[in-house]
């Protein structure tokens, strides 16, 4: 019963950087129609960037916050400079165009961080939490790494439903020639849509790093998980893709602890191929979808 208590609240914690990776899947693609995977190269991005201002300062919370600030900065770059040009072209270039850039991304991050393992640190302890003399499986950091990006969720939650800006994208993602014909600035919230994913990227990129190490392909494997968190979801939902995140997180919990931790990257590979084969809009996505 403690192993299973741990696997599960390990799981948890870990479906949380899925659900991260899930959302800013899902904030590009209903904006754009497009799939980003260089979300990952973006993401190790960040957090190299997070690493060098750590080395450089000692400051743990400075590097958080250059990282989320460099986030942003380059989802707005690269929808701007190389997202734009092929947005309202045949899909297979959007394709090309996102494999490229990933590309990109790890290999100016060998030239310039090398492609030895790097330790990120974390930002609280990681040593497992106990009540009385049961232990949870779970860290301080884990805790924190939860809370962020439900806090991430609930923040763009709120963005979506209760401000103007959010109000914008939501119909610039709707109907982008009927959003400009009512004075919405499109491109602009086109932008702002990847900048926020860019964002939610970097955050995930630096709460997981820690568990892992980093390297110029250090997130390639967490971002097919994700990409399978936001397949389960819907692409539509961001509510789904939080909840296909901790899906995901306790079924591979559940599989790395009972079978070998070798066999779960295969597992998520394995779901998404299910997922795709048996509803592949998704769990939560509408019953009627909009035309594009």
């Amino acid at each position: 019963m403690q192993e299973f208590l741990e696997f599960t609240l390990g799981g948890l914690a870990f479906g949380m950087i899925y659900a991260a990776i899930a959302l800013s899947l899902v904030l590009i693609w209903r904006g754009t129609r497009i799939l980003n995977y260089s979300q990952g190269g973006m993401a190790m991005f960040t957090t190299f960037v997070a690493y060098s201002v750590i080395q450089h300062t000692g400051n743990y919370w400075l590097g958080f916050a250059v990282a989320l600030a460099s986030g942003l900065v380059l989802g707005a770059t690269a929808e701007r400079t190389v997202i734009r040009p092929v947005e309202n072209k045949p899909p297979m270039n959007a394709v090309i165009v996102t494999i490229g850039l990933l590309v990109l991304l790890e290999g100016v991050a060998g030239m310039i961080y090398g492609g030895q393992f790097k330790s990120f640190p974390p930002a609280f302890s990681v040593t497992g939490l106990t009540i009385g003399h049961t232990a949870l499986g779970i860290s301080a950091n884990d805790l924190f790494t939860a809370g962020a990006v439900l806090v991430a969720a609930l923040l763009l939650a709120a963005l979506f439903q209760f401000t103007s800006v959010g109000l914008r994208l939501r119909a610039s993602a709707f109907s982008a020639s009927v959003a400009q014909l009512l004075g919405v600035r499109v491109g602009r919230m086109l932008t702002l849509g990847w900048a926020l994913a860019g964002l939610i990227g970097a955050l995930a990129g630096v709460l997981v790093t820690p568990q892992t190490f980093l390297y110029p392909n250090s997130m390639d494997a967490i971002f097919v998980l994700g990409f399978t968190a936001a397949v389960i979801g819907g692409l539509e939902s961001p509510v789904g893709s939080v909840v296909g995140g901790l899906l995901l997180g306790l079924v591979t919990s559940y599989v790395g602890g009972y079978l070998g931790s070798s066999v779960v990257d295969l597992f998520g590979l394995l779901v998404l191929i299910l997922v795709l084969m048996v509803r592949p809009a998704g769990l939560f996505s509408p019953s009627a979808t909009r035309q594009v």
